[in-house]
């Protein structure tokens, strides 16, 4: 069992950047790999990032490419999602997920919404223009 926490959302400009954290307990997150997506209102969940159990392998949608960055720290249990240039399109929840496979994984099944099997409350980002 995996409990995920995230927190770092809020209000922002077009422009700036916030950082989120993700919290996580139990003892297999050092070898999980997790991930980030996000849900605006009438919209269904989207993948955001995805990193590898050790930070060797990341993913990026499209549309954050090059602006966000994920990274993780095993010591603390936490992944992270640092998110620059921010534009109003990035308003949404944003939820931190923990993989149900180990190991090496294809990209759709780091992309699949439905291949997370723990989940976070989500944290709210808002970004004005």
């Amino acid at each position: 069992q995996v409990q995920l926490v995230e927190s770092g959302g809020g209000l922002v400009q077009a422009g700036g950047s916030l950082r989120l954290s993700c919290a996580a307990s139990g003892r297999t997150f050092s070898s999980t790999p997790m991930g980030w997506f996000r849900q605006a209102p009438g919209q269904e969940r989207e993948f955001v990032a995805h990193i590898s159990w050790n930070g060797g392998s990341t993913y990026y949608a499209d549309s954050v490419k090059g602006r966000f960055t994920i990274s993780r720290d095993n010591a603390k249990n936490t992944v992270y999602l640092q998110m620059n240039r921010l534009k109003p399109e990035d308003t949404a929840v944003y939820y931190c997920a923990a993989h149900r496979r180990r190991g090496l994984l294809t990209t759709a099944q780091a992309m699949g919404v439905r291949e997370y099997a723990y989940w976070g409350q989500g944290t709210q980002v808002t970004v004005s223009s």
